[in-house]
């Protein structure tokens, strides 16, 4: 169902006006090369200070939060791996009965983090219910793609094909053997009034679609790609780059669905074939020819099912300007 969603009120970010304060100081644990903490402190620049973190057990809560230091400079909560949204909405719900008694001049923003494994699998019940019910709360799963700080696990994010300890490829398997969970489309499925998938590698579409997820009234997910060299088995170095090749071979389609509404935020009109994404990558080594072929057939059926979803749903006028990726 097809909703107004009033997103004038959110203020753009440019390369001209970034926010320079950081609200996850440096010295935090994170491996080289680590993704999801850049993506992480990304979140939180546009977010700015007035904000509570609610954070599940994974591996930003591990990076950042060894007692008895830690590396966060705004109100932070460390729960358990199944239930960071379900305590979010308490912390939301909280703040507005603060609110109501004249105990809070200003409601506080609301993020919870939590990874795929925490977010796709053991939290997914408490996601869907507070996306259910309402709660006015940015929910932000950043995507490593398997349980990364229990020993490279396999989760339902995991990609078909992937390598991790408890999908090892051999002579009867090819590894992850199902197609990733698509966490992103489910929370859309829930009528929440917005969605959005983002990149470290694509800083200002990230940071934006915080800013509008923190300006609509209710619920708002973002899924955010993140490289992980540890699990990946690929070079620190070329974290940012193997970003920026899943969205430009269409493996991770950068888009936003506004009250229903899809659209695609960076066309990618020169596609690179997956070979080019998984050749950075030891844990897709072992696939071949024909394994990839079908990759490659089922990522452009995804995506042109993607385009289809943009053309029903377009509205008469544009929400948002698409940016080009050649």
């Amino acid at each position: 169902m097809l909703r107004d969603v009033d997103l004038s009120g959110y203020e753009k970010i440019t390369a001209k006006n970034i926010p320079w304060e950081k609200f996850i100081t440096s010295g935090h644990r994170a491996c080289q090369g680590c993704a999801e903490v850049l993506a992480m402190g990304m979140v939180m620049k546009a977010a700015g200070p007035e904000t509570i973190v609610c954070n599940a057990t994974g591996c930003m809560e591990i990076i950042t939060s060894p007692f008895p230091q830690s590396a966060w400079s705004v109100p932070w909560l460390h729960v358990a791996f199944e239930n960071v949204a379900a305590v979010a909405s308490g912390v939301e719900s909280a703040n507005r009965a603060l609110e109501r008694k004249g105990k809070l001049k200003k409601r506080p923003k609301v993020i919870a983090f939590a990874g795929d494994g925490g977010t796709a699998d053991i939290g997914m019940q408490a996601l869907s219910g507070a996306l259910e019910r309402g709660h006015d709360f940015v929910y932000v799963c950043l995507d490593n793609e398997a349980y990364m700080n229990t020993g490279i696990q396999r989760s339902s994010s995991t990609p078909y094909g992937a390598m991790t300890t408890t999908s090892p490829p051999g002579r009867k398997s090819i590894g992850q053997h199902t197609w990733k969970k698509n966490m992103a489309m489910i929370a859309a499925a829930h009528e929440i009034p917005y969605v959005a998938t983002a990149s470290p590698a694509y800083h200002l579409d990230l940071m934006n679609k915080v800013r509008k997820a923190l300006t609509v009234e209710g619920p708002a997910y973002l899924h955010i790609f993140a490289t992980c060299p540890t699990g990946w088995r690929s070079d620190p170095a070329k974290s940012v780059e193997l970003c920026r090749l899943a969205v430009q071979s269409k493996v991770f389609p950068l888009y936003e669905v506004v009250g229903g509404r899809y659209i695609i935020t960076q066309k990618v009109k020169k596609p690179k074939p997956v070979t080019e994404y998984f050749k950075l990558q030891r844990r897709f080594r072992h696939l071949t020819p024909d394994s990839v072929e079908y990759i490659q057939k089922r990522v452009e059926e995804e995506y042109a099912r993607l385009e289809a979803f943009e053309k029903a749903t377009a509205p008469l006028e544009e929400v948002s300007e698409p940016s080009t990726e050649s």
